[in-house]
């Protein structure tokens, strides 16, 4: 099992940028000739994790997912304004990097890093 660990994850539920709209992203590689699955869990301060995200990415193909996007298997959202931190999961190799842009001030930012994977035997 590969796990991929993400402590500081923010999307601010209001965006000032002019042609873009905060948001978090995973985005991943596969460098396998097989399709990846991947597994979120959302983790919380004051709230009960969220599970039920899951992601296909093809074969030799890399997918850009959009967390404000991306629903659970009971169709709820990551919430806004909510710090959260989470977990990766996948039963294949994966490259993954997480990025963030925040668009709340005029000056928006971007954020970006490659996540180090932990492989569990």
């Amino acid at each position: 099992m590969n796990q991929w660990y993400i402590p500081d994850g923010y999307c601010p539920g209001v965006s000032g940028g002019e042609h873009y709209v905060s948001h978090e992203a995973l985005c991943f590689l596969n460098r396998s000739k097989q399709e990846a699955q991947a597994r979120l869990t959302i983790y919380f301060e004051q709230q009960e994790k969220m599970t039920g995200f899951q992601v296909c990415i093809p074969g030799e193909r890399t997918l850009h997912l959009r967390l404000d996007e991306v629903r659970n298997e009971a169709g709820d959202f990551i919430p806004v304004n909510t710090p959260y931190a989470m977990v990766v999961e996948s039963e294949q190799e994966l490259w993954v990097q997480y990025t963030r842009v925040d668009t709340t001030q005029k000056e928006l930012a971007i954020a970006t890093t490659m996540v180090q994977r932990e492989v569990l035997v």
